[in-house]
């Protein structure tokens, strides 16, 4: 589909919109729409809704995107956010967002224009800018610069891979970055909220969780896994695809057997 001029990759699993309520999943810093691998037919299939899977624009098989990444750039992503959904025929939504896309998923929550948004599932999210994210990317610069990881990521983003680890990189480790704070639409967001984080997780402390639930409008639930790093649903997807579908289940029961599409 095209938005705003550039082709975005997408894919779909499961029921249409009118069919039912619409998965939304928004991948992380590094991430597409193949990087999910199979975690959103899973979801899809244990909670019966559709599921909607894109790259951002510079990532995977999107266009390429010139413009440099600013410190704002999940905020400009969650702006833009109400359109591709409005592309992709999305009416009611459930967002899914792992890492950067987590923190994406809060912004557009919490934020006016959200109301068609049922529930946030928001894994490995960042609400604040912890030291120990900012060291664990300055380890990935320096493997991307001298070790496997541009030639891991090459096969995914081809020729944006430069575009896509830089940009990244250098948003989240540049020095005004450091303030960077979303926690202020977390009370914005009332909503169902399930937050979800390994407690190995090299790019952030459970202090994010912690903030998460204090500071959430709505309700929240917690699941810590325990010895999964940065990324819980490629480490335990049958797991983490049956949690999503238990903290789905109320928000759903009452639309099953009686949607339509509005």
């Amino acid at each position: 589909m095209t938005v705003r001029g550039k082709r975005l990759d997408a894919a779909w699993h499961g029921p249409r919109p009118e069919e039912a309520p619409t998965l939304v999943f928004l991948h992380d810093g590094l991430g597409c729409v193949e990087l999910w691998r199979d975690f959103p037919r899973i979801v899809a299939e244990a909670t019966a809704c559709g599921a909607f899977v894109y790259s951002r624009p510079g990532h995977g098989k999107s266009d390429s995107t010139e413009a440099r990444r600013s410190s704002r750039f999940m905020h400009e992503e969650a702006l833009l956010l109400p359109e591709i959904l409005t592309a992709a025929g999305v009416r009611k939504s459930v967002l899914v967002g792992q890492s950067d896309g987590g923190s994406i998923a809060i912004l557009h929550a919490g934020s006016p224009g959200a109301e068609g948004v049922l529930a946030v599932v928001a894994e490995a999210a960042h609400v604040f800018c912890e030291e120990k994210t900012r060291q664990a990317i300055t380890a990935a610069v320096e493997d991307y610069r001298r070790g496997t990881l541009r030639q891991k990521l090459l096969r995914y983003h081809g020729k944006n891979v430069d575009s896509v680890f830089g940009g990244w990189a250098g948003a989240w480790l540049d020095a005004g970055f450091a303030d960077w704070n979303i926690e202020a639409y977390l009370r914005r967001v009332r909503v169902p909220l399930l937050a979800i984080q390994g407690d190995a997780d090299e790019y952030g402390s459970l202090r994010q969780l912690d903030a998460i639930q204090a500071g959430s409008g709505g309700p929240v639930e917690r699941l810590v896994v325990a010895g999964a790093g940065h990324s819980p649903h490629r480490e335990q997807p049958e797991r983490i695809a049956g949690a999503i579908a238990a903290f789905l289940e109320p928000v759903l029961r009452r639309r099953r057997g009686g949607w339509t599409g509005r």
